[in-house]
């Protein structure tokens, strides 16, 4: 499946990512998946179906399900078995994921939660030093405290089993192969590695053996295969994800985190055995004539970009150019106020009471929406709900994560964010894979002035998450935009920027992801450091913000509908691409080139 020719396409794109790398960040801005370069890229035009995804290797395993009559969802696992294997950084099947589905003879959509749970024996201690004071977050992160049970096949499995149409062993083969035969270690990877922003790569036995043969980090370039993965593969292909669960790799997982040798943690056989996916109803909001639709918590993603759209509804963004000063003003303040109530009301709906239809009720965004000025200024969470208190707390999200946008022949879609939280997670490694740290996603203390946290640590339950997965609808119901991306609390900002791109500032999605990058999470307002966007900071200064120049690296994908055409984009800051059936669209790939 997997061609020698292939291999070497793969290799000569990934080597036009140059590592890049920037001056240490101070801790409370450290991108722990740092920048590594960029890559123009152009849209690629498809007729019949369309994939997005954050490697090569992985986005033509999914194409080639697509080409086999494979669904969206079909094509969706084969992308992250494939994605585990050759973006171990990022996410894999021992972290977790949100799926948005749209199914488009019955026009209905759903969501599939897929978020980590906390095991059993945790609770609002499991962050907390022999003085009750929280860890810091290396030591919060490393080791296999961290690790919550992992959800993302349990999601994918309930996900194939009402919208599959192939076999699920079939969707399988492409990894198995990858995995037995080798693929070729991306610059990108490389970079990562070289970098150690996660020390455990080189603290736990089994990753840095797998990472740093010889002592030194994989080479980009060099040939990797990973037999125990592909054995593991064979296992969950054949039996169901019960190999996963159940059995000997529950047994390696159990034993890996309980005797980690850096901060063992309590996952048991019985967390494993009992975890369970849901299907949630998706959240959706009204923006001029569009509906857009996200992941209901556990995620604050959905409901913060549904927000910041909300806001803005208003201030008729359409009449400024992209990326003004104005218009980025006016993005920061709906992104202040978004920020607020997400810090303090968002966590997991089955533990707490999460205020989720009053935060988009109209009049209470009206209300809030007043509170957008002329001048910069730190906003304060509003009420809600009279009577409901909680704290902001104090989690890490660390920004290691995936996207996968789809469209299959028959118009479905999915829309999957997944991930393994910190890049390399834990790095706490079984079996080939590494299992996430996602549990830094809980608040590290449970209280705050005396006020419980919405978000604190309890047994079984969900950490908040900054995943937003987004489908836009057009007025008929007709599917619009699928969209999503990486990058910790920042994916908020990213999801939301592209949204306004497309729709307001009538750009390609390819376009609207070029766009030099934004954020503001109620503190500073950070912009993407060497773009055309560092012009308006001077007058960003002069309505009162705080300006940081950083590496703001997303890695947004997204299939965009128009007039019977499907436009697939990649973000330029990572080694992504589109496929549809037209396959590769390439050639005019050239080096790093930042655009206005």
């Amino acid at each position: 499946m997997f061609s020698h020719a292939y291999t070497s396409i793969i290799f000569s794109l990934t080597l036009l990512t140059l590592p890049v790398f920037a001056s240490q960040l101070p801790p409370e801005i450290r991108e722990p998946e740092a920048a590594t370069g960029l890559e123009q890229k152009q849209h690629v035009v498809g007729d019949e179906y369309m994939i997005a995804a954050a490697n090569p290797y992985a986005t033509q395993a999914g194409q080639t399900i697509l080409a086999s009559g494979g669904s969206a969802v079909d094509a969706a696992i084969a992308t992250q078995l494939v994605l585990t294997l050759v973006e171990p950084q990022s996410s894999g099947i021992g972290g977790g994921a949100f799926l948005l589905h749209y199914d488009k003879q019955k026009n209905a959509l759903t969501t599939f939660d897929g978020r980590e749970t906390a095991p059993s024996n945790a609770d609002e201690s499991l962050f907390l030093d022999k003085d009750g004071k929280a860890a810091s977050w290396i030591d919060a992160v490393v080791g296999g405290r961290s690790v919550g049970v992992p959800g993302v096949l349990h999601a994918l499995a309930q996900a194939h089993k009402e919208h599959g149409n192939l076999e699920w062993a079939a969707l399988f083969k492409p990894a198995i192969e990858l995995a037995e035969h080798g693929f070729i270690v991306s610059p990108r990877l490389h970079a990562l590695l070289v970098k150690q922003i996660n020390p455990g790569v080189t603290k736990l036995p089994a990753i840095r053996d797998y990472f740093f043969p010889d002592g030194k980090p994989l080479a980009a370039g060099v040939l990797k295969t990973n037999q125990p993965l592909a054995d593991l593969y064979k296992e969950i292909a054949s039996k169901g994800i019960d190999a996963f669960y159940k059995g000997d790799n529950a047994i390696k997982m159990v034993d890996a985190v309980q005797h980690s040798v850096v901060a063992p943690g309590t996952l048991a056989l019985t967390d494993l055995a009992n975890y369970k996916s849901k299907q949630r109803d998706a959240v959706c909001t009204p923006y001029h004539e569009y509906n857009v639709c996200s992941m209901a918590p556990p995620s604050s993603g959905g409901v913060a970009v549904l927000q910041i759209l909300a806001l803005l509804e208003d201030k008729n963004m359409r009449q400024y150019q992209p990326n003004s000063a104005k218009a980025i003003h006016y993005f920061s303040q709906a992104s202040r106020l978004a920020f607020a109530d997400r810090n303090v009301y968002m966590g997991d709906p089955d533990f707490a009471d999460i205020p989720t239809r009053e935060l988009l009720a109209h009049s209470y965004v009206s209300q809030r929406a007043t509170l957008i000025t002329e001048h910069d200024k730190k906003a304060e969470a509003g009420q809600p709900r009279p009577l409901l208190s909680y704290a902001q707390d104090d989690a890490y999200e660390l920004p290691s994560t995936t996207h996968v946008s789809i469209v299959d022949a028959k118009g479905n879609a999915v829309s999957m964010t997944s991930s393994i939280e910190m890049a390399f997670g834990s790095t706490v490694m079984v079996n080939g894979f590494i299992l996430n740290n996602q549990l830094t996603d809980f608040a590290l203390s449970p209280y705050k002035n005396g006020m419980l946290l919405a978000n604190r640590v309890e047994a079984g339950k969900r950490p908040r998450s900054s995943m937003s997965p987004v489908m836009v609808f057009n007025k008929d119901g007709s599917l619009r935009l699928v969209v999503g991306s990486p990058g910790g609390s920042r994916i908020i900002n990213y999801v939301a920027h592209v949204v306004i791109g497309v729709l307001d500032w009538q750009l390609t999605a390819q376009q609207a992801i070029d766009l030099p990058r934004i954020t503001n999470r109620n503190n500073y307002t950070s912009v993407e450091k060497g773009t055309a966007i560092e012009s308006i900071i001077p007058d960003l200064k002069k309505r009162g913000h705080t300006v940081r120049q950083v590496d703001l690296n997303s890695g947004l994908h997204a299939v965009e509908l128009l007039n019977g055409k499907l436009y697939g984009a990649a973000d330029p800051r990572r080694e992504g691409i589109a496929l549809s059936e037209q396959n590769f669209v390439l050639k005019e790939h050239k080096n790093a080139v930042n655009k206005p």
